[in-house]
């Protein structure tokens, strides 16, 4: 089976980072001891050793020479030192533990009550602390119980050196980077029945992989409520992580694992889909794929509202996940990561967002391109389809910019499916050159403008490529339009003089610029509308 993304080399850090606990207790203990051992023989043979009443003893003889009076009054006041340790080990890591679980997600209480190197220290000190009662109230100040002694103050002492790496420990525990890193790694590892899952039933792992999904999208959604990028873009991440790492192997799993659970089946997220629905996905083997995409749909949303720059995160996410589902020829889940392609352009045009919109089309041809690339052909149809309808209804809601944008990447779209020769080219200009109607408003008479402007682009593209009867499918398309408006288009493009746009965009580019080949196609091109008024007007000065 393939190793998964998300165990290296990150998780390994985590894993070297623990190792480092005894070290840093022996770093402790050896100063401690050397501190001690320098001082010690530095009063015996120096200092002290001339006035003690058993001199002969030796070194080692009178450290370990215990009298009643002297055991009776340090009894208890080790007792006294190891209760209070507990005290601050378990006041210090309660709230922590709570703050970090208020902020990020309640899963890290699970997550560190489960942890076995947690148990094991809040253990010791406990047990040191028992034990540590017990001697203080057995002593009878008629026997000195050497052995048990010695035993209390190397437990005491250890429960001390413990404290510190301790706390450094539980702070690199609920550091959130890792937390997201284990959540998603027992996401994996209860959807495959790996470790303590391998045994569950497929309901119980449903469920808990269905939960760990819900904490990573609270962590995520807290977090851009919380404007913490970095934070956010990691749970998202792990979130995309994880479903790139599920896609090759989900055929791995039984037939049982794609049927939804009672204990799934009563999520909020699908409870209120119609059975229909929940049928539907059952048959697409693509309920964990749609339940991840939801939660990145909730991150979105949220994103909109409090920090935009994290909903393009969503959609970069969303398109490795559309890539990874191509790269397992997994269509059904592909098909799920367009929907919701789909659900996040109809928010932006909703919330009226041009800039997130820009952004999410960008994406969404980037997707597009690779599906092409791939060979499937009907599917980059489809999506070219949708890229118009959302023109279209951007057009109707007077957001020119959006249409043009729309306009913009399937040119692109119609220049690689030129490129690679693909069956969906012919259909795919007829889809480009059915973006624009006609205007009614001063608004909607700009939306289309831009259209024209990138039917020429692409007409030029195809001369100067000698695709003649391509650009003669746009000529055709654009005969109605009047001489004056055909002439400013031209001049406008030929205006254009710096291929990088003047403000910073995540394209880069100028949706009107033209290399010089494509300009000297300029004029063929509107040469064929025959019209003087074309080839006299006079082009605009250059602009950047």
């Amino acid at each position: 089976m393939k190793r998964n993304r998300l165990a290296s080399p990150k998780m390994n850090q985590s894993r070297r980072r623990r190792v480092r606990l005894p070290a840093a207790v022996g770093l402790l203990a050896g100063v401690a001891t050397a501190l001690f051992a320098v001082f010690w023989l530095l009063d015996f043979y120096v200092l002290g050793a001339w006035h003690s009443e058993r001199p002969h003893a030796g070194v080692l003889g009178l450290l370990f020479e215990l009298d009643i009076g002297t055991v009776a009054s340090a009894l208890p006041g080790l007792s006294q030192v190891i209760v209070a340790v507990l005290g601050i080990a378990i006041t210090v890591v309660s709230i922590v533990v709570q703050l970090a679980a208020t902020r990020y997600t309640s899963r890290i209480a699970d997550m560190f009550f489960r942890d076995r190197t947690n148990l094991a220290i809040m253990g010791f000190f406990v047990v040191a602390c028992i034990d540590a009662v017990w001697v203080s109230l057995s002593f009878t100040g008629r026997y000195i119980p050497r052995a048990t002694i010695v035993m209390t103050l190397t437990i005491v002492t250890g429960s001390l050196l413990l404290l510190i790496p301790y706390f450094a420990y539980v702070f690199e525990f609920l550091d959130p980077e890792r937390v997201i890193l284990r959540i998603g790694q027992q996401i994996l590892d209860a959807a495959f029945g790996r470790g303590a899952r391998a045994r569950s039933r497929i309901s119980t792992r449903q469920a808990i992989a269905s939960t760990g999904m819900e904490h990573l999208a609270d962590i995520a959604i807290n977090a851009v409520a919380q404007k913490d990028k970095i934070i956010a873009s990691d749970a998202i991440g792990a979130l995309r992580e994880v479903i790139v790492s599920y896609l090759p192997e989900k055929r791995e799993l039984p037939a049982e694992w794609f049927v939804i659970g009672d204990k799934v089946r009563d999520d909020p997220d699908f409870i209120a889909l119609a059975p229909a629905s929940v049928t539907h996905l059952e048959k697409q083997r693509a309920w964990f794929e749609w339940k991840a995409l939801r939660h990145f749909w909730s991150a979105f949303a949220e994103s909109l509202k409090h920090m935009p720059e994290m909903a393009h995160v969503v959609a970069i996410e969303t398109r490795y996940i559309g890539e990874a589902a191509l790269e397992a020829r997994d269509r059904d889940a592909l098909s799920v990561t367009l929907k919701y392609f789909n659900t996040y352009v109809r928010a932006t045009l909703n919330g009226r967002d041009v800039r997130a919109a820009y952004n999410i089309l960008n994406q969404y041809r980037q997707l597009a391109e690779r599906v092409m690339a791939d060979g499937f052909d009907d599917l980059t149809l489809e999506i070219g389809r949708y890229l118009k309808y959302y023109g279209q209804v951007a057009h109707a809601m007077g957001l020119p910019f959006v249409t043009e944008t729309a306009a913009y990447d399937l040119s692109m779209l119609c220049e690689r499916a030129f490129d690679q020769k693909a069956g969906c080219h012919d259909a795919l200009l007829r889809t480009f050159l059915e973006v624009d109607k006609e205007a009614e408003t001063s608004a909607e008479e700009k939306a289309l403008r831009g259209v024209r402007k990138a039917q020429v682009r692409l007409a030029t593209y195809y001369l100067r490529h000698g695709a003649d009867q391509h650009a003669r499918t746009i000529h055709k398309d654009m005969l109605h339009e009047t001489p004056e408006r055909l002439a400013s288009i031209r001049a406008e493009l030929v205006a254009i003089v710096s291929k990088e746009f003047w403000e910073v965009t995540d394209r880069g580019i100028n949706f009107d610029y033209l290399d010089t080949t494509q300009k000297e196609q300029l004029q063929t091109f509107f040469d064929w509308f025959g019209r003087t008024t074309i080839r006299e007007m006079p082009a605009a000065k250059p602009a950047t």
